[in-house]
């Protein structure tokens, strides 16, 4: 590609603007014109802002690149790239280096990026190579886990109490598993394993990305702890607050500066990150390395969710490739001795991070017949026909009563009328409470779900839709702020104690003003003046990516009339997964299927660097 090509395609979006501009100042700093340097500086931040860590050289070289205005051009072969790009030392450094580009091998990183990946993998590979105990299997921890997981089976692995072991041995531990497989249940049975243990004195921290996933953890937690009083006492001792990661670090909003880092440290013996999928690859180096070496961290997520909103996928770049649950012969020894359980052997030179990887893989939400347990298996293994007779199927045999079905997306001519019965019948029961808990709770019922924020089938046009469709009812009075309004926040907001993603509905107070209402920590109803809530949207449908960490009893989830390259088989199962009873799927078969075969391949050089063999 020549510099006139390159010109023309920096030109129009999606690179006109922020990537041309920086790819503009990369080659007037470099010295010389360079067509080679500009566009590998403007492709590595158009991929950082869609989520990637760096550029692949391998993966983009000799591609065909084309912008919004139809412009198009052939990027350079490997063999003529990288020697471009080396002869611009003055942009473009070695690891290590200070540069604002970092050439690592293949991979092209913004320096900030490639010091947060090296960082974070060295912090990683530490804490897996050495346990937290002797691998030596004292009797009272086989006694506690028969008490913590009764009913354990020898012949069928129960990943559950393998797991509580291995956060028990580890300093260390990834656990991993879909919607219903007992994460929750766990980890907090392996907290009250270290408490039983170590005694009351433990510090342990909980956090999550979001205020809803921490809602549900602060829950689930609050629930073990009055199940296993009477088996571990010290259990009531355990802080139950579970804070935002934000909240935890104490991250200034603006500057995004952490108050508690590696010269700071939380006061944490052990730290629990429920929902990690969602924690990007920055926020996770932050809160890593705020962690004393000596401490516990046990990371809880889904793999096959969507991963973070900004810059990389960091639990599914520790997760093992294909599948895990094999350990080295130490560890299935120590399982065997703490429980009874024979696991596999992983082969030889698998590095030490595969003895810190569980996955659960039971469901107990969904059974073996639900449709939506079906569904989502097919989707996880792009299997779009499988998919779609499940879903269709479900369709035909109980379209009222079945947990997942089908239906053609609607024409945008007749979106509205099929939209009317849906949200009359979906967002009823908000309407007819004055109740600020029960509204609370009654958010929790039914939600729409989007794949897209702009156009007629994205969270924007939605919105629009229902609520001209609950203003038709009668159910809405009043403009901008009205009673039974869902509001999302957009931003973080220490000062209220509001972040970003959490969930709100106005109601009035006792004094019949209108107000915002959140759920406190403890499920308290908490009224936030409309003046003072930060960035916020109307929230009747969500984009999919806004819903993670939550969970409603039905989702209506709908994906847009053209297949877009957002519109991946990890967004469908998100979608399908965040229902708890019912999944209902608007799509067309086209769009639904190139979901289905496409997926999330976020460029990073994290995997390599935590599961290179020894």
């Amino acid at each position: 590609m020549n510099a006139s090509e390159v010109e023309s395609l920096l030109a129009a979006p999606p690179f006109a603007g922020l990537d041309a501009e920086f790819a503009g100042l990369m080659e007037r700093l470099s010295g010389a014109p360079n067509p080679a340097l500009r566009l590998a500086a403007a492709l590595v931040s158009r991929r950082r802002s869609e989520g990637e860590v760096c550029l692949d050289l391998v993966r983009v070289a000799g591609e065909v690149v084309e912008n919004d205005a139809g412009h198009r051009g052939r990027t350079p072969s490997l063999a003529e790239w990288i020697p471009a790009l080396q002869a611009c030392p003055a942009v473009v450094g070695n690891p290590g280096s200070r540069r604002p580009l970092i050439l690592d091998g293949t991979r092209l990183y913004w320096q900030r990026y490639w010091d947060y990946e090296h960082r974070l993998a060295t912090m990683l590979s530490v804490r897996a190579a050495e346990p937290a105990i002797s691998v030596e299997v004292p009797q009272r921890v086989t006694t506690l886990l028969a008490k913590l997981f009764p009913g354990t089976s020898p012949q069928t692995p129960d990943w559950q109490t393998v797991a509580a072991f291995l956060a028990f041995r580890n300093r260390l531990t990834v656990l991993l598993g879909g919607p219903g497989t007992g994460k929750t249940r766990t980890v907090s049975r392996a907290l009250a394993l270290l408490l039983a243990l170590e005694g009351p004195a433990l510090r342990v921290s909980v956090t999550a990305p979001t205020g809803k996933a921490a809602a549900r953890l602060r829950s689930a937690i609050r629930h073990a702890k009055q199940e296993l009083a009477e088996t571990v006492p010290a259990m009531a001792g355990l802080d139950d607050e579970v804070r935002t990661i934000h909240r935890l670090l104490r991250i200034h909003p603006e500057t995004g500066v952490p108050r508690f880092d590696a010269r700071n440290p939380l006061a944490a013996d052990v730290l629990v990150v429920d929902e990690a999928s969602m924690v990007d690859l920055a926020l996770m180096t932050k809160l890593v390395a705020a962690l004393p070496g000596t401490s516990r961290l046990i990371l809880i997520g889904d793999r096959n969710q969507l991963a973070a909103v900004e810059a990389g996928s960091v639990l599914g770049d520790l997760a093992p490739a294909g599948g895990g649950n094999r350990f080295s012969p130490a560890v299935c020894d120590g399982i065997f001795a703490a429980t009874g359980i024979r696991v596999q052997e992983a082969e030889p030179g698998v590095p030490a991070l595969a003895d810190r990887c569980v996955e659960l893989q039971a469901s107990h939400r969904f059974g073996e017949g639900s449709a939506i347990q079906r569904a989502s298996r097919c989707v996880n293994a792009g299997d779009a026909s499988g998919a779609l007779a499940v879903l269709q199927e479900a369709t035909t045999s109980k379209p009222a009563g079945d947990d997942a079905c089908w239906q053609t997306l609607p024409a945008r001519d007749r979106l509205r009328e099929a939209l009317r019965s849906v949200v009359l019948a979906g967002f009823g029961p908000l309407f007819q409470t004055t109740d600020p808990r029960s509204a609370l709770a009654a958010m929790d019922g039914f939600r729409i779900l989007t794949a897209i924020r702009a156009g007629p089938y994205g969270v924007e046009g939605m919105n629009q839709v229902i609520t001209e469709l609950l203003r038709e009812s009668g159910w809405i009075r009043g403009e901008t702020w009205y009673a039974g309004r869902q509001v999302l926040v957009t931003a973080n907001d220490p000062e209220s104690g509001l972040f970003n993603g959490d969930l709100g509905v106005v109601l009035p107070d006792p004094e019949g003003r209108l107000a915002v209402w959140f759920s406190d920590p403890d499920g308290t109803p908490r009224r936030v003046s409309p003046a003072r809530l930060p960035p916020h949207e109307t929230a009747f449908a969500l984009t999919v990516h806004k819903s993670q960490g939550s969970e409603f009893d039905e989702v209506l989830l709908v994906l847009p009339e053209r297949p877009s390259r957002v519109v991946t088989r990890e967004l469908v199962y998100t979608g399908l997964t965040r229902a708890r009873r019912r999944a209902v799927l608007w799509s067309r078969e086209s769009v639904f299927r190139d979901a289905v075969y496409r997926r999330i391949e976020r460029a990073s050089g994290l995997w390599d660097r935590l599961w290179e063999r020894s």
